[in-house]
């Protein structure tokens, strides 16, 4: 097995556990030991991992939000799936919140014609949203310049009033272990805030946000269905263990 195809495996495995075992990638990739340690050594160089007696442990990094405009570019087929399949959740009458994710705002098309009030966090959401002639609410509070989304205590105290048929979020991490996570502190307490009042809660995530792990936990995966595509099926079956997974279609 050429070592790029050794290290995708092992990366994989990690993205699905949190620690692995020597003899799993052995078994798995037909390898001695000895290549199986040098591939560890090099995958631990890149950040990867972290070598433990026996095997590897997961390797996290815990990074910052990237800006809406570059979000926005990432992706954006898988993103479109996604939302379209997000979108056919919805029905004529329902009270919505749309967070202030890329894949959420690629939902709104999606929303024309049906009759549905929108509760929103994210100013270009409200902004089409208008666009559209769909009923809208935009929270207020301090906007975060980076994504565009509306933060802090009074955005929180608004939430509080609210109660919500269907629930959309984007996610920055989505593991069995950890749960949902995002970087940013006061959007997780958005995000949290939004599940507790929503009947039915989705996240929607392309396939480059399993087995990441950021800094605030916003809920466990078991509390919102996720909503991707293109997923392995070792990942469908380890997502179905934890929560209610949805895929969309090509």
């Amino acid at each position: 097995m050429f070592t790029e195809v050794r290290y995708q495996v092992i990366k994989e495995l990690l993205q699905e556990q949190s620690i692995v075992k020597m003899q799993e990638i052995v078994q798995l990739t037909g390898s001695s030991e000895s290549t199986i340690r040098r591939d560890l050594s090099a995958l631990e160089e890149e950040g990867v991992l972290i070598r433990v007696h026996g095997g590897a442990k997961r390797g996290y990094k815990l990074q910052a939000e990237p800006a809406m405009d570059i979000k926005s570019g990432l992706n954006m087929d898988d993103k479109r799936l996604i939302a379209k399949r997000a979108a056919a959740f919805v029905e004529n009458e329902d009270v919505l919140f749309l967070d202030a994710g890329s894949t959420t705002f690629e939902m709104i098309p999606f929303l024309q014609g049906k009759k549905v009030t929108v509760v929103t966090n994210g100013v270009p959401h409200a902004s089409l949203l208008a666009d559209l002639n769909i009923s809208t609410i935009l929270l207020g509070g301090k906007i975060k310049l980076e994504t565009k989304a509306i933060i802090g205590s009074t955005c929180l105290r608004q939430l509080d009033d609210y109660r919500f048929n269907k629930v959309f979020l984007g996610m920055n991490g989505v593991d069995v272990e950890f749960g949902f996570t995002t970087p940013d502190i006061e959007e997780a307490a958005i995000k949290a805030k939004a599940i507790e009042h929503g009947a039915r809660k989705y996240v929607l995530v392309d396939e480059s946000k399993f087995g990441v792990v950021t800094f605030s936990k916003v809920a466990e995966l078991a509390d919102c269905d996720v909503i991707s595509v293109n997923v392995s099926e070792r990942k469908r079956k380890k997502l179905a263990e934890a929560t209610t997974y949805w895929e969309a279609k090509i």
